[in-house]
C-alpha cells in the first residue's frame, strides 16, 4: 500500500488540471480547486544504475528547494528547484544514475529527457519495481511489477497536432479533480514531460497527465491534446496503487 500526503488549495488543481496540456478543453479545467495527493514509497535504494526490467530508484527532495547542475562535481548551480513543486507536492526525480556522491536525475523541464545532477545528501532515496508502458500505436497501457503483468487497458492519446510524445517520464504528483465525471475523470497524475507542441494550455505550461475520463467511447483513439486518457475505473486503481516517481514509457 502506497503512503500518501494530501495538499489541497485551489492553486493546487488549477495548476496540473488547467494547465496539462490538452487533458480536456479549455473551460473543462476552470472548475475550481481540490485537494491533490502526493506519495512515496519507503525502501532500500540501488547504488547502481536501475534496469527498466528491475527497480527505479526516486529520489525525493529533502529540503525546500535543490540545486542542480550540468555536470557532476560542477560548482556552479544550472537550476534550482523548488520543494514542494508549482503543484504543491513534494518534488521527486527518477534517477538516471550514480557517481560516488553524486546522481543523475530525470528533470521535469522541456525539453523532455532533460538530465542534471543532484548531491545524493540532498535528496531521500526510495525505490520501486512497478512501471507503467503506454502504447501509443496500440492504444493500451500495461502496468509491471517486474516482470509481472498487474494491470492492463486501453487509453486514448494525442491527436491532430497535438500528438502524445514518445519518451520515458515519470510521475510528478496525484491529484483529485472537484468533480469525478469531469473531463479528468476521477484523478490526474501529472507527468514529467510536456507537449511537444503546446507551450501553453489554460493557463499553463503544457505540462502533460494521464488521467481519468468522462467519455470512455473515446479509449482506443486518439482524442486528446496530447494526455492520456485511460477508464476511471483504471485511474482509480493506479492512484491506490502507484506511487509518485513511479516510471512510465510512452512508446510510439
Amino acid at each position: 500500500m502506497r503512503h500518501l500526503r494530501t495538499y489541497t488549495g485551489a492553486l493546487l488543481a488549477a495548476g496540473l488540471i488547467v494547465g496539462s496540456a490538452g487533458c480536456g478543453s479549455a473551460d473543462d479545467g476552470r472548475t475550481g480547486g481540490g485537494p491533490a495527493k502526493a506519495n512515496r514509497l519507503a525502501a532500500a535504494a540501488e547504488t547502481r544504475q536501475p534496469r527498466q526490467q528491475g527497480g527505479a530508484e526516486i529520489a525525493t527532495v529533502r529540503g525546500r528547494q535543490i540545486a542542480v547542475h550540468r555536470q557532476k562535481g560542477d560548482g556552479a548551480v544550472w537550476k534550482t528547484l523548488s520543494s514542494p513543486n508549482e503543484m504543491g507536492a513534494t518534488r521527486v526525480f527518477l534517477v538516471d544514475g550514480r557517481d560516488g556522491d553524486w546522481l543523475k536525475v530525470l528533470l521535469p523541464i522541456r525539453p523532455n529527457g532533460s538530465t542534471g545532477w543532484v548531491k545524493a545528501s540532498d535528496v531521500t532515496l526510495s525505490s520501486t519495481t512497478l512501471r507503467v508502458e503506454i502504447d501509443a500505436k496500440a492504444f493500451t497501457f500495461t502496468v509491471f511489477d517486474g516482470d509481472k503483468v498487474l494491470r492492463t487497458g486501453k487509453v486514448a492519446t494525442g491527436e491532430g497536432g497535438t500528438p502524445t510524445p514518445a519518451g520515458r517520464f515519470y510521475f510528478t504528483e496525484l491529484v483529485k479533480p472537484p468533480n469525478p465525471h469531469s473531463a479528468y475523470g476521477a484523478y490526474a497524475f501529472g507527468l514529467s514531460g510536456f507537449s511537444p507542441t503546446l507551450k501553453k494550455f489554460a493557463g499553463g505550461p503544457g505540462q502533460l497527465a494521464v488521467h481519468g475520463t468522462n467519455e470512455e467511447s473515446a479509449l482506443g483513439g486518439k482524442a486528446s491534446h496530447g494526455c492520456v486518457r485511460v477508464s476511471n475505473d483504471d485511474i482509480t486503481w493506479m492512484a491506490n496503487n502507484l506511487t509518485i516517481g513511479t516510471p512510465v514509457v510512452v512508446e510510439q
